[in-house]
């Protein structure tokens, strides 16, 4: 048990833990650094996916919810008592962990922004189905940077895909944008711009992993970008 305890990080912390699994898991924390900071840094990415990404949802899905809540028949009230079925055999927690996982972080992810969990030809809802592809993967690896606020890394060598979430970068001067790049011994590959999605927020990165890569860096470059780095990096998370 105490082996399967350490796969338990990412679905505990979305809450995607059954009552008897999470408070084993939460005696095995006291004990395990390793484990507090991984459940801290997914904790922090998972709540800045939430704010980057979430969507109103459109005036429709309360008027649909609301018509389907009135055409829908309640169930009635219990007038005899029902015999106690049996428990169900409970899956092996490493085979239940994932899907908790993902189905949490998808709610966190997605949350009421379509009635269609098919995304189709829009290329908004293909970006946002790729991330969280990435960060339920069971081969999820999650690196944290060092600086002030701090950009968090997420890559999947299964899914060839690697995220970068963007801290609290300093504002920059007209005419300039960040630039996000991936470093290693196959060199040094732009990941592109990082686009501003409200104040003090950007998007989530989502490219291709090439092989190699060792470290994220994000750098201020020209507005359009550069081919190449032309000053020292903002941010440099090392991935290994």
């Amino acid at each position: 048990m105490t082996a399967e305890l350490h796969t338990l990080t990412g679905a505990y912390a979305v809450d995607g833990v059954p009552a008897e699994e999470a408070a084993a898991f939460k005696r095995h924390l006291r004990g395990c650094p390793a484990c507090r900071q991984e459940v801290r840094e997914l904790r922090e990415t998972a709540a800045r996916l939430g704010a980057a990404l979430s969507t109103a949802p459109p005036p429709r899905l309360r008027e649909a919810t609301l018509t389907q809540v009135a055409h829908t028949r309640q169930w009635p009230p219990l007038v005899a008592a029902v015999r106690r079925a049996q428990p169900a055999k409970r899956p092996p927690v490493r085979a239940a962990l994932w899907g908790a996982a993902a189905a949490a972080v998808g709610a966190l992810v997605f949350g009421l922004v379509t009635t269609t969990t098919d995304p189709g030809n829009d290329p908004a809802q293909q970006q946002l189905a790729s991330v969280n592809a990435v960060l339920t993967a069971p081969d999820a690896s999650t690196v944290k940077g060092a600086e002030r606020g701090t950009t968090t890394v997420v890559t999947s060598r299964s899914q060839g895909k690697i995220v970068v979430l963007a801290g609290d970068l300093p504002p920059l001067a007209p005419g300039k944008a960040y630039q996000v790049w991936l470093i290693g011994a196959s060199g040094v590959h732009s990941a592109g711009l990082l686009a501003h999605d409200g104040p003090h927020r950007t998007r989530p990165v989502l490219v291709d992993l090439p092989g190699g890569i060792d470290r994220v860096g994000i750098t201020a470059e020209p507005a359009g970008g550069s081919p190449a780095p032309t000053v020292p990096a903002v941010v440099m998370v090392n991935l290994v």
